[in-house]
């Protein structure tokens, strides 16, 4: 059977000046065969041989033949960049002539010209190529990441009810979690993330915070240096404060608080006094 979007191995069954066409048998009639145009054909290739070629449709929705190898495959993830913005959506440059339609409704957000985004290959209902934005389905479950690893994560989509979907090396399905980035990041940010949970069906749990004793350092300094500029030296709070209270001031847990203070504390860098604190 002759596959859509995929690289498959195929037999010369007629020649022509135009091309060649391929099929699975020599016997293939002419509804199961591909046109291979003459400029993609390799030199010294007769009828019977066998060609590795890529099907798509060209731009009057035929099915066609081609040697390229494009950037992305059936149900592959790559980062393509946006050649053009039109009314019915984006088109994508994938390494062959005919670019690929990224339409409006399969965005997580409105792309513009000459970025680059990470975006998988489909059938759509009218049969043919497009691209999607909405990764989920078909990114990886089989990681080789253990907790603790650090990796490298690409934002894909923000679910207010979950938490921050990201695609680990363009590959692997993960998540940090709602409680982890209550606001999300922006769609197509680039993270270091640590890997807090591989569960059982494979996909990731991803935290951008490091271990609590490597972060307790640079949030030391973020609320030291909050104290100073944004109070003048003198938080009207101290560790006790409403957790939302600290989270909308500092952007932190009341736990990642207290340890930060704790730690200025020690240092002699701050006095904490009965509701409030302030640097020395």
């Amino acid at each position: 059977m002759i596959e859509l979007g995929k690289m498959q191995k195929l037999l010369i069954v007629r020649r022509e000046k135009f091309g060649v066409y391929v099929g699975e048998t020599m016997e293939a009639g002419p509804e199961e065969r591909v046109l291979l145009p003459a400029k993609q054909v390799p030199e010294g290739l007769s009828e019977g041989d066998e060609v590795t070629v890529f099907i798509y449709r060209d731009s009057s929705d035929r099915l066609i033949a081609t040697t390229t190898r494009p950037k992305v495959l059936l149900h592959g993830v790559a980062a393509l960049d946006v050649k053009q913005v039109t009314k019915i959506g984006a088109f994508l440059d994938w390494g062959l002539e005919k670019d690929l339609l990224l339409p409006f409704h399969e965005q997580t957000r409105r792309v513009r010209e000459g970025e680059e985004i990470l975006a998988a290959l489909y059938v759509d209902k009218s049969g043919r190529l497009a691209a999607t934005m909405k990764l989920y389905p078909y990114l990886r479950q089989d990681p080789p990441y253990q907790i603790g690893d650090m990796v490298t994560g690409t934002v894909y989509e923000n679910a207010h009810n979950f938490g921050t979907f990201v695609a680990v090396d363009s590959m692997y399905s993960g998540m940090i979690p709602k409680r982890e980035a209550p606001d999300g990041y922006p769609v197509g940010q680039v993270l270091a993330l640590r890997v807090t949970n591989v569960k059982e069906d494979g996909k990731l749990d991803l935290s951008a915070k490091r271990k609590a004793y490597e972060q307790m350092d640079t949030d030391a300094v973020r609320v030291l240096a909050k104290i100073h500029e944004d109070f003048e030296g003198a938080l009207p709070f101290d560790d006790k404060a409403d957790p939302e209270k600290i989270r909308e001031v500092f952007g932190l847990s009341k736990a990642a608080f207290k340890r930060a203070v704790g730690k200025l504390y020690k240092e002699r860098k701050i006095v904490i006094e009965e509701g409030s604190i302030r640097e020395i």
